[in-house]
């Protein structure tokens, strides 16, 4: 049986992204060519891999994953979201994992923050949704 290696996921010579070409079967050698999408997992880089199984082996529990790797809650934390942002997901916000923020809540404060409507447009806004 031939040695097996981890997928690169970066070219070595100009570091450009790599893409899947072929497939080949392990068992009676069949081959498939053609322009595949690679896993999102599998291009994870080395350490967010390792965060990513220690934070399921503990369920999705920072305080397990700090435990583990003796870290601290907010180092834990901002893994995670280096984590997220790797895979391409965009981390919520606290309050809007807390529930204390509704959509329509949300997209007021957006209005606000990107000057489509005053501050007391949007107390009044955020009063009229209650």
């Amino acid at each position: 049986m031939q040695k097996r290696y981890p997928q690169p996921t970066r070219c070595p010579v100009c570091s450009g992204t790599l893409s899947v070409r072929t497939l080949e079967c392990t068992e009676c050698g069949t081959s498939l060519t053609g322009h595949f999408t690679a896993c999102r997992f599998c291009q994870l880089e080395p350490e967010h891999l390792q965060f990513l199984e220690v934070f399921l082996r503990h369920r999705g529990m920072l305080s397990g994953v700090e435990r583990e790797l003796g870290i601290s809650y907010p180092t834990a934390r901002n893994k995670l979201d280096a984590l997220l942002l790797a895979l391409g997901i965009m981390p919520a916000t606290i309050q809007q994992e807390n529930g204390r923020i509704s959509a329509q809540q949300q997209e007021i404060l957006d209005m606000l923050e990107q000057g489509l409507i005053t501050a007391e447009e949007a107390a009044r806004k955020l009063r009229n949704l209650r």
